[in-house]
C-alpha cells in the first residue's frame, strides 16, 4: 500500500518526507512497545504508535521501517523530525485512535486486493483468446470427423502456423475417432491463448482398464467391422502423442476417458 494512501484514509498530516509519499510498504505495525517493533516489526513496513519521540523514529529507522504515523494527532517535539529527514523516513500525524487507524487501514487493504484479484481474474479471463465446445456421438461413423473438422477450420482462420494446424488437427482426429468406436458420446474443450492450444476429449463410455498398454503402437480393441473401415490400427493414442507437445490420458472403466491435449505456438 502506497503511503499517500495511509495518509488519506487516516486524514493524517504530514510531518516529513512528503517527497517519498509514493513509496510501498508492505505491513502495518501497531504498537507503543519498542522492543517489540525490533522484535517482531518486518522490514519495509509503516509503524502506527501513541509514542511520540525521537526514540520511536530511531526504532522504526532500526527495524528498516519507511515511516511512523503517530495517532491521537500527537507531534513530536523532541529531533524525530530532523531524524527523519536525515535518515528518509516519512513521519505522519491522525486524530484518530489506535483502533480506528487501524480499523481503517484493514478495511482499504482489503479494497485494494480485493480489486487487485479481481483485475487478475480479468486479465486471465482476457487471455483465453478463443473457447469451444464441441460433440461427439459414439458410433455415428457417418459423421465421424467433422468435430476435428470445426477444429482445424477454427485455427487456420486464426492464421496460425499450417504446421501446428496440422498437428493439432490430427490429434482431435485420432481422439474422436476413438470417441466413436469406443464411447458413448464426448464434449471437445478447444482453447486457444497467445501461447497454448488446449483440446480436452471428455468421454462417457467404456473407458480404458490400463492406459499403459493403450499407449502402445499397435494395440487394440477395435472390431473387425471397425478395422474393415480403415479403423483401429492401434495407433490413435501413440498418434496423439507423437503430435501433441503434453498429452495426459485418465480412464475409469464404465465410466469414460479423458484426454488432454496441449499444443504450444
Amino acid at each position: 500500500m502506497e503511503m499517500r494512501i495511509i495518509k488519506d484514509v487516516l486524514g493524517a498530516s504530514v510531518l516529513g518526507g512528503e517527497d517519498r509519499l509514493g513509496e510501498s510498504v508492505e505491513h502495518i505495525y501497531a504498537s507503543d512497545l519498542m522492543s517489540d517493533v525490533l522484535a517482531f516489526g518486518k522490514p519495509y513496513s509503516m509503524l502506527l504508535t501513541g509514542l511520540a519521540t525521537q526514540q520511536a523514529v530511531i526504532s522504526a529507522h532500526m527495524a528498516e521501517f519507511k515511516g511512523v504515523v503517530f495517532i491521537r494527532g500527537k507531534k513530536p517535539k523532541d529531533g524525530a523530525e530532523q531524524f527523519a529527514r536525515d535518515n528518509q523516513l516519512v513521519l505522519l500525524s491522525t486524530d484518530l485512535d489506535m483502533f480506528d487507524a487501524c480499523a481503517r487501514l484493514d478495511e482499504s487493504w482489503k479494497k485494494e486486493h480485493h480489486a487487485l484479484e479481481k483485475g487478475a481474474t480479468e486479465y486471465k479471463r482476457e487471455e483465453i483468446l478463443l473457447s469451444r465446445e464441441l460433440c461427439i456421438n459414439g458410433n455415428d461413423f457417418t459423421n465421424a470427423g467433422l468435430v476435428s473438422t470445426q477444429v482445424k477450420s477454427i485455427l487456420k482462420k486464426i492464421g496460425l502456423d499450417p504446421k501446428l494446424v496440422r498437428r493439432v488437427a490430427i490429434s482431435t482426429y485420432e481422439g474422436e475417432m476413438n470417441v466413436v468406436m469406443h464411447a458413448k458420446s464426448a464434449r471437445v474443450n478447444l482453447s486457444i491463448t497467445p501461447k497454448l492450444i488446449e483440446v480436452v476429449i471428455d468421454d462417457e463410455g467404456k473407458g480404458i482398464p490400463d492406459v499403459q498398454q493403450a499407449m502402445e503402437e499397435g494395440f487394440t480393441t477395435a472390431t473387425e467391422e471397425m478395422r474393415a473401415m480403415g479403423f483401429g490400427s492401434g495407433m490413435g493414442l501413440p498418434n496423439i502423442r507423437k503430435n501433441s507437445d503434453e498429452l495426459e490420458v485418465s480412464s475409469e472403466v464404465d465410466k469414460g476417458t479423458k484426454v488432454q491435449m496441449r499444443f504450444f505456438i
